[in-house]
Parts: C-alpha cells; structure tokens; sequence
C-alpha cells in the first residue's frame, strides 16, 4: 500500500514539474531550457553558473522561479568593492546591550542569484564558495548553517571583461552545469516587448511546490537506477576529455589543455537521472546523458590558444566526443 502511495506521489511530483515551465512561462517568455536546467540543480543539490549577455531575463527567470516553488530568494550583485561581510554577515556592536551581535546577511536564503560573480574579487568569491560547498558561514567564531534547500545561480557576462576576476577552474568546477543564455528569438521578443511595455501586466503565479516536495522529489530522483555499462559510459566520456589521443580524438587533443575533474562524473551521472525522472522515467537512458552533457562538460574542458585562435569552441569538442565514445552494452 505504502508503495502504491508513493508511486502516486511521485507521479504528482512528476506533474508538477512539468507545470512549473509553464508556471514561469506566465512571466518569463522562451526561457524554458534556463529553468529545466535550474530544477536540475534544485533537484540534485548542485549550483548553476548562468553565461549569458545582459538583459536576457535571467535574474527575473530565477526570481520567478522562487516565487513558483515556494523560496526564499536574495539577489546579490558582485561588485569591485564588495566585502564578504556584505554577504555572509558581520558582527555588530549592541550599545543598549553592551555587546556583539550576530547580522547575517542576504546569503541566508533558499536560492542566491550571484550578479556577474567575476566582477567581485577573489576573497568574496572564496566566502561564497565556502557556503557553496560546506553549507555553513562562519561569522565572529560561531559558525552557522545555511537555510535548505540552498542553491547558488551565478551569472557571468561573457561580453564586458573590462575590471573583472577571472573565476579560477577549481572554483567553476564546483558549479555543477554551466548553462548559456542566448537571445529570444523574433517571435518570443515580440512577446516579451508586449507584456513588459503594459505597465499593468502583473500575472498571479501559482506555487507548485513546497520545501518538502523539493526534498522528496530529490530522494525520487536519486533512486532512479542507471544500467552498469552507462555508468562505464560516463567514465569513458570523462577518461576522453584527459587522454583525447587514446580514444582516436587526435584533432580534439591539439586543441584541449585540460580534461574534466571526477566532479565531472558525479554531476554527469545526477543530473542525468534528474533529466530521467522529468521525463517520468526511474531509469536512465543514453539520450539522458548526452542531452545534459555539454551542461556538465563545457565549463570543466579547458581549451588553448590555438583553438581561441581558430574559433573551436568547447561545445563543439563535447559534440566530437559523445559522437566518438560508443556505449558498450
């Protein structure tokens, strides 16, 4: 009975993923493919580095995606002059009291929009890396948890690299999928100009889902299964990203100065099993994987000068592989 329950259940969680796209659709137009990458995240506790130029809805697809699923959202935008007390909190001194009190600050939230993450400078990177990765803020001498679910989007504007911070790799391969943002098309601009030139436009969202829901649905996509021979199956994809040459990739390898980290692998395998369980499956399919792999991949593949200067680029390695690597059953 207990499991008839669940099942049930599952296929109502199942539902209303499917809805929330259309849920954020009220507001945001043409977004669909940011906030099916952004439930992955949600849904398999990995944060999320949005590329994309200005104005293209990100932060109000994030924003509105909050209010669908129910949390507590903070926009941080990084600055030169941003501190890291500035995000995680200080120390303040009570006079009434006659001593120190705790102020946390906007990084105690559900989900975090980090504005342009490379613009601030390395010790603020490190503070939301620290949450990012342990979950906790250490303020004075207390350290303190962070409120759950938590889930950091940063967003990076690939165009003005004039008084940035490059982030290191080891920092970007903590972000579990690097997504990239593109323009509408047309049809989807002409839309978005119509609603956002009505000023009365201001459509009642509905909440599909709660904190509990998010934390069941995570226990429901972990136990999607995944066959042994797809799980060699990532293996390899990563083992070709390190020694391109031993799987006949000998172009891809002129231009590849770095292959992927085992983070690689993990967030491959998790991300693949949520993409399995969008689609109401409880087991993982080839297409799962190579649909979410350049989501993985293109932020870990770290490319030279020469393919800067012939204009390869890291989704066209990723291509070259998934179309390289065979599955063996």
């Amino acid at each position: 009975m207990e499991e008839a329950v669940s099942q049930e259940l599952k296929k109502e969680h199942q539902e209303k993923i499917n809805r929330v796209a259309a849920e954020v659709g009220k507001i945001v137009v043409g977004q669909s493919y940011m906030v099916n990458r952004l439930m992955v995240g949600l849904f398999t506790n990995g944060h999320i580095l949005l590329e994309g130029v200005p104005g293209i809805a990100k932060t109000l697809t994030v924003n509105t995606l909050a209010d669908v699923l129910h949390l507590d959202f903070q926009r941080i935008q990084f600055t030169p002059d941003l501190l890291p007390a500035d995000l995680i909190g200080t120390m303040i001194y009570n006079q009434k009291k006659a001593e120190f009190e705790v102020k946390k600050g906007p990084i105690f939230s559900n989900v975090i929009l980090a504005d342009e993450v490379n613009r601030a400078p390395a010790k603020v990177q490190s503070a939301l890396l620290e949450a990012m990765q342990e979950k906790t803020v250490t303020i004075g001498e207390t350290s303190y948890k962070l409120d759950r679910p938590f889930l950091v989007l940063a967003t990076q504007n690939p165009v003005d690299q004039e008084g940035t911070y490059s982030l290191p790799e080891a920092q970007i391969d903590r972000f579990m999928l690097k997504v990239k943002v593109d323009y509408p098309s047309k049809q989807e601009e002409l839309e978005v100009m119509r609603r956002m030139s009505n000023m009365n436009f201001q459509p009642s969202l509905e909440t599909l889902l709660t904190k509990e829901d998010i934390f069941s649905i995570r226990e429901e996509v972990n136990q999607v299964s995944i066959s042994e021979s797809l799980e060699k199956y990532i293996i390899e994809l990563i083992f070709a990203t390190r020694n391109p040459k031993e799987y006949g990739l000998n172009d891809e390898a002129y231009y590849m100065q770095f292959g992927a980290s085992p983070r690689a692998s993990i967030n491959l395998n998790l991300a693949a099993k949520a993409i399995a369980f969008f689609n109401q499956r409880d087991y993982v399919l080839p297409e799962d994987i190579k649909e979410i792999a350049t989501d993985v991949l293109n932020h870990r593949i770290i490319l030279n000068y020469e393919a800067e200067a012939d204009g390869i680029s890291t989704e066209q390695i990723i291509e070259k592989l998934l179309k390289k690597i065979p599955i063996n059953h």
